[in-house]
């Protein structure tokens, strides 16, 4: 069974290494593959927005806020750019995920339902009409 979502699916590209031992000409023709395999999705309605990520950026975390470096290029966990699909289905991002130019060269595809809402803020908002029934 597949889940629906009204607001569509993230695809998180994580890994920022994949070119590593390729040819500038092998990268070109990924760089394009990937270029075209976005426009069919755009031209199709089926990708609303995508982008690259800078390399370079900040993380803040804790209670003080505190911001640090990040994140860093050689981590496997690095989110290098995102595509927002209009699919009902996750099996539907799925399959477009499969189809991703970077897997064969250790690409990740991360697929996740945009929320409507902070589900944590659903979650307690449940709690709570329950909680006065």
């Amino acid at each position: 069974m597949s889940t629906r979502s009204q607001n569509g699916y993230l695809l998180l590209f994580r890994g920022t290494d994949w070119h590593q031992g390729l040819s500038p000409e092998e990268m070109q023709q990924v760089a394009d593959q990937w270029m075209a395999w976005f426009n069919r999705l755009k031209d199709q309605g089926t990708a609303v927005a995508g982008n690259p990520l800078e390399r370079e950026g900040k993380i803040v975390s804790g209670k003080n806020r505190v911001v640090s470096d990040g994140p860093f290029a050689e981590s496997k966990e690095t989110i290098g750019g995102y595509f927002l699909l209009k699919v009902g289905t996750m099996d539907e991002a799925v399959a477009i995920a499969q189809q991703c130019p970077g897997l064969p060269y250790g690409i990740r595809v991360e697929v996740r339902p945009v929320a409507g809402a902070c589900p944590l803020v659903e979650e307690v908002q449940a709690k709570a009409q329950l909680a006065h029934a």
